[in-house]
């Protein structure tokens, strides 16, 4: 099928999970500007039905760690050509203070259940000779932080699903690849300047200024919805079990 250079993913269907709020929507609102027809995903349905609205998706409440909950709403969507595993947690604690449940959780929400779309996508994907399987992954995919033990390691093993993962469907024209987005804009980094603005007293801006990169900026989301375009699109063919940092030189 010839695409459209105004709308280069018209006519492909796309999931985005974590789409309520963040990196997810942005991403799902970029697709949907590019043409692709778009399903988003998330906890609760009150966030995900503003994006939809705005963005003209379908929207879909569930927790995906809940493998047949997260496979009937995939048969509800139909056939994938386009699913962003976004959908993540970060709990903070010092390594002694972890326990066996946060390192579930953890692996549960960041790794298992990209696993398990993996698994739900690939099938039709291999069928129709086409497919991009994008993984919302983190620096912290890539190296080491303090106090995020468990999540460290579930992204670091992100990484590994996607690189191995990429090699056994190669040659069947689908792609799988990951983003590695540095400190966000996002709730969650607004959550971490309250705590460090409670704690020490510092102003607002001095305690953001602590998770700035390189660039000595914060990533937008919607730097990481571009990467993720563009590894979506068919300029992309070429570049498989990737992990690209958005870190503003931080990796």
């Amino acid at each position: 099928m010839k695409r459209s250079l105004d709308l280069p993913l018209k006519g492909r269907r796309a999931v985005v999970t974590g789409a309520g709020r963040g990196i997810g929507a942005a991403i799902a609102r970029t697709l949907a500007e590019q043409g692709a027809e778009v399903s988003i995903i998330g906890r609760t349905q009150a966030t995900l039905q503003e994006v939809a609205l705005e963005i003209g998706a379908s929207a879909y409440a569930c927790d995906i760690t809940n493998t047949a909950d997260y496979a009937e709403v995939m048969g509800e969507v139909g056939a994938v050509d386009i699913l962003v595993n976004n959908a993540g947690a970060a709990d903070s604690a010092p390594f002694l203070k972890t326990d066996a449940d946060m390192w579930r959780r953890m692996f549960d929400i960041n790794l298992m259940a990209a696993v398990e779309g993996c698994r739900l996508v690939l099938p039709g994907m291999i069928e129709r000779k086409w497919g991009r399987i994008i993984t919302v992954a983190s620096t912290a995919g890539l190296k080491g932080y303090a106090y995020v033990t468990p999540y460290v390691a579930a992204k670091h093993a992100v990484v590994g699903l996607t690189k191995a993962l990429a090699l056994e469907v190669a040659k069947s024209g689908v792609t799988v690849n990951a983003v590695c987005p540095g400190y966000t804009d996002t709730d969650l980094i607004a959550r971490a300047v309250d705590t460090i603005v409670a704690k020490t007293g510092r102003d607002v801006e001095a305690a953001k200024a602590g998770f700035h990169n390189p660039q000595g900026r914060l990533i937008q989301p919607e730097d990481v919805a571009n990467a993720v375009l563009w590894l979506a699109g068919e300029g992309a063919g070429s570049v498989t079990g990737q992990a690209v940092p958005v870190a503003g030189g931080e990796i």
